[in-house]
């Protein structure tokens, strides 16, 4: 797994072995960053289930502003931070161990763009993504992962479903504010 391009492009990233995460792959990766590619600089971003802080990391290697990463794993949390060190993007990140559900509902900070790749049957998506439409900025981005033919909700709060993208057994799910 590497970064793809910007400022820490090439760079490799740490992942935790096993089956407790799933990273996404590198032709995801692509494909999410080729629809969002002109919304990033100088945004704010949220990548809610951290994993490896991947997403997270590669919006701020193509000019994100800061990013908040969270992920309720310790192990995870732990390379998230090595991550950052690593690409040398830890100063413009905050990583929280937390729960995602909890965070959307008590933060009362805003976001342009979030990421949410949640472990897949988990039913995490459909439970946090109509808090988080409550934390989005005008104009703001939610990009979802989940697995081909899982049911979103739309619209959540002012965000309508905008597309779904399928890349083999992997779905993309993108939501766009439609007050602006």
């Amino acid at each position: 797994m590497r970064v793809i391009t910007g400022s820490a492009r090439g760079r490799t990233l740490e992942t935790l072995a096993g089956n407790d995460v799933r990273p996404t792959v590198d032709r995801v990766k692509e494909a999410v960053f080729s629809i969002i590619q002109f919304e990033l600089e100088g945004r704010r971003v949220l990548d809610l289930f951290g994993g490896s802080g991947q997403l997270a990391i590669e919006a701020l290697s193509r000019g994100a502003a800061s990013a908040t990463i969270l992920d309720n794993s310790r192990r995870s949390i732990d390379v998230i931070r090595r991550n950052l060190q690593t690409t040398k993007l830890a100063d413009r990140a905050v990583v929280l161990e937390a729960d995602a559900l909890a965070f959307v509902r008590n933060n009362r900070s805003t976001f342009d763009i979030a990421f949410l790749d949640p472990p897949y049957g988990s039913g995490l998506l459909q439970k946090v993504l109509p808090d988080l439409a409550n934390r989005m900025a005008a104009g703001g981005v939610i990009v979802c992962e989940s697995p081909v033919g899982e049911d979103l909700p739309d619209p959540i709060g002012a965000y309508r479903l905008y597309r779904t993208y399928r890349y083999g057994k992997t779905q993309i799910t993108v939501y766009r504010d439609t007050d602006i």
